[in-house]
């Protein structure tokens, strides 16, 4: 299987090299030829299987071509070690709690996948790598926790230092060894910029640069999965078709789902909840895409996403094609987008409501990156009745003890603590502050990396 760029002016290559250098050498991000599909029986299949086997299901489709199976099977046993509640809230709605593996958050299920398979083809070419991670909250103290301790991957993750809580920013800069971590005084998407710049400068080459975040292919794939697994364990039928209420900030949670429905999980519609970024509920509504500079600051941080790189993919899924800055050059089914997806913006006003109802009418505890998504799914079904006995499942994306401050303003009590956020108050953090400029971003990688 060959993956292209969105950009379309870079060479194909097979799934270790798209993982391996992150971004396509045109700027593009990499996406698969074709998707391959279950038949009705491998879907039936799946309802006997527990986590990592469906997530062996899944990605040999896309990897038996690459990586023996015994040693994929190996990969995600390793891998997928935690539970994935589904937990019931009413009728036949669920909310799916991503928030149990080893940092607390979606991000995860990804992290610790791409983590195996970037060691599998970095001994296999005797290599090394520079990591550059980019974060608005779980996407670095998930990498970072994953990579930690590699012998031969060096990772650099950038935050904007405002804009992470207390917790998450001490899973990312107690660690140490082979992780740095800067704090930048700006946005998510300056960090981001700065990322994106050094992958595309030559004069970087030599430091053998790749990405951790959703730009990158191999956190896509992985993040299929939990959609299967959530189907499987709830549908009635082979044919009974779910709604997924997606927290949508980067849009790399989305697009694990539009990936599973391209391989055939039964989807009846995507709610694309996002917070007062409202770049892609405007574009579906009237057709027109504008970048939001400076993203918004809102409570649900991980969300606060001005362009989110993974709408060229979207765009491109749909026939489209967008460049790296936002603008598309072909425009996308939009008609077809709508149909299948549902783009609704929260405010905080209304996160933090749903916060409270939510746990008053459902004792159902949920942080502010799960609220929208729950909020998004509320709204559709009160625009859509005849949908409400559908099965609906909503994302939740972060443990709500990562957000102590604002459950204990709302609730009044503070979330229990996972094993994963214990003792971290206490541990020595490793960060060095960062100007918001290219320039000074390229001069500490130089320094501190070049041989």
């Amino acid at each position: 299987m060959k993956y292209y760029s969105t950009n379309l002016k870079a060479e194909k290559v097979n799934f270790g090299t798209a993982l391996l250098k992150g971004l396509a050498d045109d700027g593009g991000l990499y996406m698969p030829e074709t998707f391959p599909v279950f038949s009705p029986d491998e879907l039936e299949a799946l309802k006997a299987m527990d986590y990592p086997g469906i997530a062996y299901a899944v990605l040999h489709k896309y990897l038996a071509d690459e990586i023996p199976a015994d040693e994929l099977r190996r990969l995600v046993d390793d891998a997928y070690d935690f539970e994935v509640p589904l937990e019931p809230v009413a009728d036949r709605r669920f909310v799916m709690r991503l928030d149990q593996g080893p940092t607390a958050s979606f991000k995860d299920f990804a992290a610790r996948m791409m983590g195996r398979l970037m060691q599998f083809y970095l001994k296999k070419e005797h290599r090394k790598l520079l990591i550059l991670t980019a974060t608005s909250g779980d996407t670095g103290s998930a990498i970072a926790n994953a990579f930690y301790g590699l012998d031969n991957i060096e990772v650099v993750v950038l935050f904007p230092t405002t804009e992470v809580t207390a917790r998450q920013r001490k899973q990312m800069t107690t660690l140490g060894r082979n992780i740095r971590v800067l704090s930048l005084d700006g946005k998510f998407d300056d960090c981001q910029a700065l990322v994106k710049l050094a992958f595309n400068d030559r004069e970087l080459d030599h430091l053998q640069l790749s990405s951790a975040n959703s730009i990158n292919i191999g956190r896509l794939l992985p993040q299929a999965v939990y959609y299967f697994h959530s189907w499987a364990k709830l549908a009635r039928d082979p044919g009974e078709e779910i709604i997924l209420s997606v927290p949508s900030g980067n849009f790399g949670d989305l697009m694990g789902g539009l990936i599973a429905k391209q391989m055939g999980l039964p989807v009846a519609r995507f709610v694309v909840a996002t917070n007062e970024n409202d770049e892609f509920p405007l574009y579906c509504e009237n057709g027109e895409y504008h970048v939001i500079a400076p993203s918004r600051n809102c409570i649900s941080s991980a969300m606060n996403v001005g362009h989110p790189s993974n709408v060229a993919r979207l765009i491109a899924m749909y026939g489209g094609v967008m460049d790296e800055k936002g603008v598309i050059h072909q425009p996308a089914d939009l008609d077809k987008i709508r149909r299948e997806m549902y783009a609704v913006s929260v405010t905080d006003a209304q996160t933090e409501e749903t916060i409270r109802s939510a746990y008053e009418a459902h004792k159902l505890l949920l942080e502010p990156h799960g609220a929208v998504a729950w909020a998004g799914l509320t709204r559709f079904l009160e625009a859509h009745a005849e949908l409400r006995d559908r099965l609906c499942v909503s994302i939740e994306t972060a443990h709500p003890a990562k957000f102590p401050e604002k459950i204990r303003e709302l609730l009044g009590f503070d979330p229990e603590l996972p094993p994963s956020l214990q003792n971290l108050d206490d541990k020595e953090e490793f960060v060095s502050p960062l100007e918001n400029n290219y320039p000074a971003f390229k001069t500490l990688l130089q320094e501190k990396y070049s041989k």
